[in-house]
Parts: structure tokens; sequence; C-alpha cells
């Protein structure tokens, strides 16, 4: 007896077994196929963002000034002139400093081209300010910036009194000092 046999029975079983987990575990490391975006070939025309059902507020010196509904948005951010875009009806609200309404613009689309800090807004556009006097025209531009809207198209002023109407108009930023350019009609209510 000069070789005696030592059973190793547990590192037969551990070879064993790591053996079969090697080949129960290798399947799964296969490389799965994953779906992939087409590199687009011009980034300015495909939004970076599209947000569907939006409602936000937006803040200015920390202080919360408008608040914006949308049915769409959609963020041209690589755009030569990078703006944002709601082409299905947008609703917005202006604070003043006790955040209190101090007016409310709506329309079908509008474009607000950040670098600009302007807003454009296009067809059917509503505008109430806080006097109760509502403005209604198809092009209206609002510079933030300047704090001013504007138009040069047509436009209709309601007031408590009479409704004015004419081409292009000039306004403050609340709408409660303004002027028409080229006025077409003063009808007393």
């Amino acid at each position: 007896m000069l070789f005696k046999r030592h059973k190793k029975p547990s590192i037969t079983v551990a070879l064993f077994s790591a053996t079969v987990m090697l080949f129960m575990v290798c399947p799964s490391c296969k490389k799965e196929k994953t779906d992939t975006i087409a590199n687009f070939e011009n980034r300015k025309v495909v939004p970076g963002m599209f947000v569907d059902s939006v409602t936000t507020l937006i803040s200015d010196s920390g202080r919360i000034r408008y608040k914006v509904l949308a049915q769409t948005w959609k963020v041209y951010d690589q755009a030569d002139e990078p703006y944002w875009f709601f082409p299905d009806k947008v609703y917005f609200e202006r604070f003043n400093d006790s955040l209190e309404v101090e007016s409310v613009v709506e329309g079908d689309t509008a474009r607000y081209f950040t670098d600009l800090k302007l807003w454009e807004l296009k067809n059917n556009v509503l505008v109430k300010n806080m006097s109760g006097e509502q403005f209604e025209t198809n092009l209206l531009y609002w510079n933030q910036d300047q704090h001013r809207v504007y138009s040069d198209s047509f436009i209709r002023i309601q007031q408590e009194d009479q409704i004015l109407t004419g081409y292009g108009f000039e306004s403050n930023e609340s709408l409660t000092k303004y002027k028409i350019f080229k006025i077409k009609g003063v009808f007393p209510m």
C-alpha cells in the first residue's frame, strides 16, 4: 500500500456543479438584439423634446410669473433660431407680484423663440386683461425683454362700453396701456 487513495467527494461534486452551472448560465450571456433609433441627419428640424398634455409654471427671478397649458409642446433646441412650438392650442396666465392673474392669453398655435424671449401666437388669439377688456386677433407678438405686446394684424378690443377695431396695435405686457394704429371703428355697447 504505497499509494493510499483519498476520497475527495467534495472537490468532485464542486467541479461537477461548477461545470453544470457554466452550461446553464452561458446561454443567457449571449448578446441580445436591441432596438435603436436611426441617427437624424439634420437635428435642426427634429424636436429635441416632445411633451403631450403640458401644465407648467414658469418663474422669473424666483417668482412664479406664468402658467402654461398646452396639448403638445415641441422643443427645437438645435434649430438655427431655437424655439418651442405649441401646435395644438396654448393657454397662458400671467401673474403679478401678488400672484393675481394679470392677463390670460390663448391661441391655436404658438412659438417661443428662446434666445429672443419672443412669443408669436397665431390664429384665434384671445387676450383678457385684469380690467376685463378682451383683445382678439389672428397674430400677436409678445416680447418679454421689452415688456411689449404688439401686432400688425386686425385687432378687436372689447371694452365694457364699446368695441374698438383696427389694424395694428401696441401695448405694455399687462395690456393696460395700448394704442391702435389704424382705427376702423368704435362701436358703443
